[in-house]
C-alpha cells in the first residue's frame, strides 16, 4: 500500500482513466483490491455509479491512507505509536495495515558476584567441610521458606476395602469367627451338591457358571459324605423324598469358579460335624470374590464380592434368623429393615431383605437369608436338633450407596479410576 497506493486509490485512478463496469474493475486492479477499494470510493464519493457503469466524480484524490502509512514508517519505532491520532490508528489496525509488535529490551550489566565461571552453591553443610574449614568461605544456598514440599507417599485403601473392614469389624465383634475363603476354584460337589441343590438347576449351566478347563474335575472327595449325599438327592431322607432322579458323578466333579462362598460354608459345616469331640455352636463369616456368567451393566458385574454369615447351634428358629440379620444391619447403619418370603435350593423357609435407603426415597434389596434345609445338613452328621441359618449380601451396592457411586464398573473391575483411591474421603459421616 505504501509503494502503490490504498486500495480506493488505485480504483480511483483505474475509474478515471477510463469508466468501466465492476468485472472490469476487478480485471484492472484485482478482486480483493477492488471489494475494499471500491467501497471507499463510493463512501467518500470520489466514484459514482450510472447503471453498471462506474465513473470518476471529482478530479483529483489525496491518498491519505497512504500518507499515514509512509509517516509511520519514517517515525522512529520509539515514538511512531504517537504519531498520529489515535482514532486513525485504530482504522488502520482494523483494516490490518499496521500491527503493533512490544519490544523488551535489556540493559545487562556485571554485577558485585560476576564470574567467569558457573560454581554450584553447597545446600547443605557437611562434616568434610567442617574438618576443612571450607565452610567459613562457603556461599550457602539460601532457604526457600515458601517452597511446597513434594507429596507425600504412601499407600491408600480403596472405598471396598474400607467398607470391607467396616464389616469385618463389626461381624468379629458380634463372635463371628472368618472362614477361609482364599480358594477361588470349588468343585461342583461343594458348589452345588452338598447345598441340596439339584444337577439339573440352571444355576448350573454354562452360561451361568464359570467352568475350569484344566484341571476340569477334582480327584478327591470325602467318600462316605460324597455317598450320603448321592443318596439324599436320589433317595430323600429326613422327611424328604429327595429329587428321585439319578446321579451323575461326573457332573459332580467339574471344577468351576465358585459362585457364592456358601461353597467353603458347607465345608466348613461338615469339618465341624465330624471335628473331634464332637460338635460345638459356632458363628462364621466370610468376605470374599464369587464369580457369575452374567451380563454386565451398571449394577452387575461377573466377578464382585460376596458378604455370608452363619450360626450352627441347637434348637434354632427363624426369630434368631431375624434378630441377628437386624443386629449386623443396625451395626452398619441400617435400621429399617423389611423381609419378604423367597425360594432358595438349600433353605428353608428363605427371606429376601429389603432395607429403605433415604437418598433414593425407596426400600431396596440388600440381602437373602434362610435356614439351611434337614436334606442339606444331616448327610453332614451334624446332631438332628441342630439348625443353620445363615445370610448374605454383597459387598458393591452397600459401598455404592455409601459413597454416591452410581455404575460398579466406577468401583469394581478394569475401569476403576486410580486416583479415586486417592482422592476418597478419609472418614465418612453417616
Amino acid at each position: 500500500v505504501k509503494g502503490e497506493g490504498s486500495p480506493e486509490a488505485r480504483c480511483f485512478e483505474a475509474i478515471k482513466a477510463k469508466s468501466m463496469t465492476k468485472q472490469e474493475l476487478e480485471g484492472a486492479v484485482g478482486k480483493d483490491a477492488a471489494k475494499v477499494g471500491m467501497g471507499n470510493c463510493m463512501k467518500n464519493k470520489w466514484i459514482k455509479k450510472d447503471g453498471d457503469v462506474l465513473a470518476a466524480a471529482v478530479d483529483t484524490i489525496v491518498d491519505d491512507v497512504k500518507i499515514q502509512l509512509s509517516t509511520v514508517s519514517s517515525t522512529p519505532a520509539e515514538t511512531n505509536e504517537t504519531c498520529l491520532p489515535a482514532k486513525v490508528l485504530t482504522a488502520l489496525k482494523k483494516r490490518k495495515l499496521l500491527s503493533l509488535q512490544k519490544r523488551v529490551s535489556f540493559d545487562v550489566s556485571k554485577g558485585s558476584s560476576f564470574s567467569t565461571t558457573r560454581k554450584k552453591k553447597p545446600a547443605d553443610l557437611t562434616k568434610e567441610m567442617i574438618d576443612s574449614g571450607e565452610w567459613q568461605d562457603a556461599d550457602f544456598k539460601e532457604y526457600n521458606f515458601g517452597t511446597v514440599g513434594s507429596a507425600v507417599g504412601g499407600g491408600y485403601l480403596h472405598p471396598l476395602l474400607k467398607v470391607r473392614a467396616e464389616f469385618r469389624k463389626v461381624l468379629t465383634c458380634m463372635g463371628f469367627e472368618e472362614m477361609p475363603t482364599n480358594k477361588w476354584v470349588e468343585s461342583s460337589f461343594w458348589n452345588f451338591d452338598a447345598l441340596f441343590q439339584p444337577q439339573s438347576h440352571p444355576a448350573r449351566d454354562a452360561h451361568d457358571t464359570f467352568f475350569i478347563k484344566d484341571p476340569a474335575a477334582t480327584v478327591s472327595l470325602p467318600k462316605d459324605y460324597y455317598e450320603r449325599v448321592v443318596k439324599m438327592h436320589e433317595e430323600g431322607g429326613s422327611g424328604s423324598i429327595g429329587y428321585r432322579y439319578n446321579f451323575k458323578p461326573g457332573d459332580a466333579r467339574k471344577n468351576l469358579l465358585r459362585t457364592h462362598t456358601t461353597a467353603v460354608s458347607s465345608q466348613m459345616l461338615y469339618k465341624l460335624a465330624n471335628r473331634e469331640g464332637g460338635f460345638k455352636p459356632q458363628r462364621y463369616f466370610s468376605v470374599d470374590r464369587v464369580f457369575r456368567n452374567e451380563s454386565m451393566d451398571a449394577t452387575h458385574l461377573c466377578e464382585f464380592h460376596q458378604v455370608e454369615g452363619l450360626v450352627a447351634d441347637y434348637d434354632l428358629s427363624l426369630g434368631d434368623l431375624i434378630g441377628t440379620i437386624e443386629t449386623f444391619f443396625r451395626k452398619i447403619g441400617i435400621t429399617q429393615l423389611r423381609f419378604k418370603p423367597a425360594f432358595n435350593p438349600y433353605t428353608e423357609p428363605s427371606m429376601e431383605i429389603f432395607g429403605y435407603h433415604p437418598g433414593l426415597k425407596k426400600w431396596t434389596e440388600i440381602g437373602n437369608s434362610g435356614m439351611f434345609r434337614p436334606e442339606m445338613l444331616a448327610p453332614m452328621g451334624l446332631p438332628e436338633n441342630v439348625r443353620v441359618i445363615a445370610w448374605g449380601l454383597s459387598l458393591e451396592r452397600p459401598t455404592m450407596i455409601k459413597y454416591g457411586v452410581k455404575n460398579i464398573r466406577d468401583l469394581f473391575g478394569h475401569k476403576v479410576d486410580m486416583a479415586r483411591t486417592r482422592t476418597a474421603p478419609v472418614c465418612r459421616f453417616d
